[in-house]
Parts: C-alpha cells; sequence; structure tokens
C-alpha cells in the first residue's frame, strides 16, 4: 500500500493579526490585556528560536509610525483602517475592509512567499486572516482568547450579551482555520461543542508568565515603595475595570469582612490596579461610588495601570490577589501573582482552574456571592501557616509556565498546519 511521507517545513516568519488592540498599548486599560502579553512575549520567544514575527494592528494616532520594531525580529505595522482614535470593538466590524486592503498591500511589496503562516487574535482578526490565508496561500491560526458564546452564558450582572455579528463571525473564523489555539483543555472543549471545531483542529497551548520580571520578592520592601503600612492585610485587584471581571464582587466581600469584624478595618487595604474597559467606561466612576456606597471608601486605593516591572511590585506587596472574573479564558493576572509568590483567590471559572492550583497555590470559589467571598479571603489572612505554604507552592506550580514554552509548541502548531496544507502524496514502495 503507498502512504503519504510529508516533509517538515521551517517556519521563518509569521504574520501576527491584532485589529483591536495594539502590543505597544499599556495593559490593563482600554481594551489592553492578557491578549496584549500574550502576543508581545510569544513574539519575542519566536524571535529568539530565529523565527520574526510581524504584527499588525490598527493605526490610532495620525504620528504613529508605519512600523516599530518592538524587539530584534519583531516587528509591528500600524494599518490605517478608519479614524485616528479608539474605537469600540463593535464597531471595528465595520473598518476590516480597509484593514484587509493595508495587510495585503503590505505583502504585495515584497516577493512572495513573505509570511509562512498566519496567526491572529480575536475574532476580528480571525476574519482578516481568512481572507489573508486565501490570498497567500499559507495556514490560519487562530486563537479565539474569548469567546462569545462562554460569555453570554456567564454575563455579570449589567454587562451587555455579545452581539450575533460576533457569533457569526466567530463560527466562520472555527470554519476556516487550519489550527485553533485553545488556552485550556476546557477552552478546547468548549470550542468542539459551542461551535462545532473539529476536534483534530484543536491543539491546547497553555499561555506563560515572564518568569524574570514575576518572581518573589521582600514583601516589606514592596509595600515601602507603594507606601503600604508594613502590617497591613493586602487584598490585590489587577485588571480592567469592567462588569466582566468582578471587581465589584471583591469591594462587597471587603465590606462584608468589615462588617463582621469592625476592627479589621484599622488594617485592611484593598487596592485596585487598572483602567476602565469595555462596558466598564461607560462608568468611570463605578468603584469610586461602590466602596463610597458600602462605607469602604478608606479601605479602598484605586491605582492606574502600571508597566509590568512596578506590577511586581504591586503583587508582592500584597497579601492575596483577587481574581473573581465571571470569565477567563485563562487568567494571567492569577499566574503573574503565584511566580511573584503571592497566593490567588480566583473564581472556579474557564482557564482559572488550570492557572489556580486549587487548595495549593490559591483557592477558587464557586459563584459570586459576596459571602462566599469573603469566607475564602478571611480563611487566607487569618491563616498565615495556610498562606505561607500556598505562597511556597505558588512559586513552583507558576514556574512550570514559561513564555518560551508556549512559543515552542506554537512553532510546532505552525508547522504542523504548514505541512498539512503543502502535504503531497509520495509513494513509498513497501
Amino acid at each position: 500500500m503507498p502512504r503519504l511521507a510529508v516533509g517538515r517545513r521551517r517556519v521563518n516568519r509569521v504574520a501576527t493579526i491584532s485589529v483591536h488592540t495594539s502590543p505597544l498599548d499599556q495593559p490593563g486599560t482600554g481594551d489592553a490585556g492578557g491578549m496584549n502579553v500574550y502576543i508581545v512575549e510569544v513574539a519575542k520567544r519566536l524571535a529568539e528560536m530565529g523565527i520574526e514575527t510581524e504584527i499588525f494592528t490598527r493605526r490610532t494616532a495620525r504620528d504613529l509610525p508605519p512600523t516599530v520594531e518592538l524587539a530584534p525580529g519583531v516587528l509591528v505595522r500600524h494599518v490605517t483602517a478608519g479614524p485616528y482614535e479608539e474605537l469600540d470593538k463593535e464597531d471595528l466590524s465595520g473598518q476590516l475592509c480597509a484593514f484587509v486592503s493595508g495587510v495585503l498591500r503590505t505583502e504585495a511589496a515584497f516577493e512572495p512567499g513573505r509570511y509562512d503562516v498566519i496567526h491572529s487574535h480575536y475574532w476580528l482578526s480571525g476574519q482578516v486572516g481568512w481572507l489573508a490565508k486565501e490570498r497567500w496561500g499559507v495556514p490560519l491560526v487562530h486563537t479565539m482568547h474569548t469567546m462569545a458564546k462562554v460569555k453570554n452564558l456567564l454575563l455579570a450582572e449589567g454587562d451587555r450579551p455579545e452581539p450575533t455579528v460576533r457569533v457569526l463571525g466567530e463560527e466562520q473564523v472555527v470554519q476556516v482555520a487550519d489550527r485553533l489555539v485553545a488556552n485550556t483543555a476546557a477552552e478546547a472543549g468548549e470550542l468542539i461543542e459551542l461551535y462545532g471545531a473539529p476536534e483534530e483542529r484543536v491543539t491546547v497551548v497553555n499561555p506563560g508568565v515572564n518568569l524574570t520580571t514575576f518572581r518573589p520578592g521582600p514583601k516589606d520592601a514592596a509595600r515601602a515603595r507603594l507606601g503600604l503600612p508594613p502590617g497591613a492585610h493586602v487584598l490585590l485587584f489587577v485588571g480592567r475595570i469592567q462588569p466582566l471581571k468582578g471587581p465589584d464582587t471583591l469591594l462587597r466581600a471587603a465590606a462584608r469582612m468589615l462588617e463582621e469584624d469592625p476592627d479589621l478595618r484599622r488594617r485592611l487595604v484593598v487596592a485596585c490596579v487598572g483602567g476602565p474597559s469595555g462596558n466598564g467606561r461607560a462608568r468611570p466612576s463605578h468603584l469610586v461610588d461602590l466602596a463610597a456606597e458600602l462605607g469602604i471608601s478608606d479601605v479602598v486605593r484605586l491605582e492606574p495601570p502600571v508597566p509590568h516591572d512596578e506590577l511586581a511590585g504591586w503583587y508582592r506587596a500584597a497579601d492575596v490577589t483577587v481574581v473573581p472574573s465571571h470569565n477567563e479564558s485563562f487568567g494571567l493576572v492569577a499566574l503573574e501573582s503565584q511566580a511573584c509568590g503571592t497566593p490567588v483567590c480566583a473564581a472556579a471559572v474557564g482557564g482559572l482552574r488550570t492557572a489556580v492550583r486549587d487548595g495549593v497555590s490559591g483557592l477558587l470559589v464557586e459563584g459570586h456571592d459576596p459571602r462566599d467571598w469573603a469566607r475564602a479571603l478571611r480563611r487566607l489572612l487569618d491563616d498565615h501557616g495556610l498562606r505561607a505554604a500556598m505562597s511556597r507552592a505558588a512559586g513552583e506550580h507558576a514556574a512550570a509556565f514559561g513564555w518560551s514554552a508556549t512559543a515552542a509548541r506554537l512553532a510546532e502548531v505552525y508547522t504542523g498546519a504548514m505541512a498539512e496544507l503543502h502535504r503531497t502524496p509520495v509513494v513509498v514502495n513497501l
């Protein structure tokens, strides 16, 4: 019987598509978040492996240069598509034709075969990648990061459901992508069950953490730099301020804790590091107002987003990092915190079930009842032995998630997709 022999093709250059958010943006504000971190860290690690990456993103200011070298082997290309200002993601679908045109014109300026594979991030980018794949004859690898059908099943109070146009767009991308990269096995299951993705085209690749930036350090020194009392009980929230991320759950839990133990007020600090995003931009003062309504303004400290080296200091200064999201495809904040030796109290949803080892490196809480969260947080604050054990385990758990491993696994996904696309039957005499 004849069989197929498939040669392995090397990946030299990846076209990464990130329509709605730039890798140059500060994570924690606007639409910039874990996806930005993912794209930047993977691109840098791929470059270290000798694989160049060109990241196509939308130009949001007239004075932005056409290209920016993010790192050796990593180039950001600004594509003019729509007005020079930040647009809501819901408005970007109307700019996809212009974005596609810019991407195709860029490739046409070079010799054919400049890009070996396309990696698109989020459904809007997948739509662009779909057309580019057809024009260039290269495989499309797609990462959802979040999915409309999943979000609509887990909506926070006051949050809007994702529109039908996004659901349909995601279904189309699932149909045409050569490979679908899921952050966790749970996400892979959602792609297969909710979107009908062929199982053989879904691959699980865990995101990572920058273990050089996020590492344990002296708590007292970190607190001194941030103006936090050395003996305080510090609960930390990091992320975009929007209903999906659930910061209100933390504030309501803190209010519950103070109601049950008024003496705790002398030591409790609830720090929130991040900026309004998504639906949260409609109510930028929401957390300030909620803290006042709950009578806990004196213990709440709101801080703007900060660069990663400063963010690591916040993690080290905290006793517990709280991640009360209603949905997370993975939860990089949880991993970053654990890498700094700080245990996590997180919602038992999505990728957080993978990012946190329940009962070992932190606690997972079912639902969003403030009473349950108050109970879990008091357990971590009151039991110093438990917190110390979880701190040690947190660092060990996070150490298994390096970005180099993520990039290496993605390179395998790329070469596999390329080999399948270019497979030719070779008759081998047996």
